[in-house]
């Protein structure tokens, strides 16, 4: 198991989605680990979405459901039915499992103490600007609620819902919405729970997963990897860029995925900032060096 001391103190942002949203057992596992940090000293913060249940509660309601360029399409009706899923059913389930373990986990949503703030999103379709209704991108976080949740000891878990400036409330990519809150926390690590063992360097051509690598060499393997990870990587790229210590992308299937990303053989891939550019120093001229020039 992870010896977790060395990380006592450290904030960590978890992006929980995926299989183990839906998975029983790997749900509990996944409250189990994270309230282990927190006793263990550190300070855990879980971001989720609920793509699976909020598809299957619009299937239920009637209402219908696409996706345009990779995103929901959400209608004010499906607008209502997104937070109702996802404050009212994954968040609650996920801070009940939290709370098993101790009085730890509090729900919220971007909309609470205005903590995120988003702005309408288009999609792109074919090259045209295509109008996907109330989705939006994240353009600040008010971390002041979290971290005082933090300073109190407890655990914050945070929908992927924001107000706009304009009034409305949007559906916001919980992958962005994790790596926004991390970079305003500036978290030591934040990490990413997917579908897949890590990141690929030429998928499905190469099935090795890449163990670690920097900022900058990610974004040069951006425009080669597959459509699904895209989005995932260039929001541990913005994590970074905002200050987040390291990013894992770990395969939230497994169980203790999070503890063992703590360990010494963690597995996934972990991208770190690019070093500083080298500062070169200039040379004063040698006496006289400037008359024969």
């Amino acid at each position: 198991m992870a010896d977790l001391r060395r990380f006592r103190g450290s904030t960590v942002v978890v992006k929980f989605g995926g299989n183990a949203m839906v998975d029983e057992e790997l749900k509990a596992a996944f409250a189990r680990d994270v309230v282990f940090l927190r006793y263990a000293g550190l300070r855990p913060v879980v971001v989720h979405g609920g793509g699976p249940q909020i598809g299957a509660q619009l299937d239920r309601l009637g209402l219908a459901s696409s996706f345009a360029g990779g995103l929901r399409v959400t209608t004010p009706e499906a607008m209502d039915v997104v937070r109702m899923v996802l404050a009212g059913q994954v968040q609650r389930e996920l801070v009940g499992l939290l709370n098993a373990h101790g009085p730890f986990a509090v729900g919220m949503t971007g909309e609470d103490a205005r903590t995120m703030t988003a702005a309408k999103r288009f999609a792109v379709v074919g090259g045209e600007r295509v109008d996907i209704g109330l989705v939006g991108d994240v353009v600040s976080v008010q971390p002041s609620l979290l971290e005082s949740l933090l300073a109190d000891g407890r655990i914050p878990v945070v929908s992927s819902v924001a107000p706009g400036e304009d009034g409305s409330v949007y559906n916001v990519n919980a992958d962005t919405a994790a790596a926004a809150v991390a970079g305003a926390l500036r978290a030591d690590v934040f990490l990413m729970l997917t579908d897949v063992p890590g990141l690929y360097r030429e998928w499905p051509t190469d099935d090795e997963v890449i163990p670690r690598l920097t900022a900058e060499e990610l974004a040069a393997l951006l425009p080669g990897l597959a459509g699904g990870m895209v989005p995932k990587m260039e929001a541990c790229l913005a994590g970074l860029r905002a200050g987040v210590g390291a990013v894992r992308v770990l395969d939230g299937r497994v169980p203790y995925a999070v503890l063992r990303a703590f360990g010494a053989a963690a597995p996934g891939t972990e991208v770190v900032p690019s070093p500083p550019a080298p500062v070169v120093a200039s040379r004063s001229p040698a006496p006289g060096e400037l008359a024969h020039r």
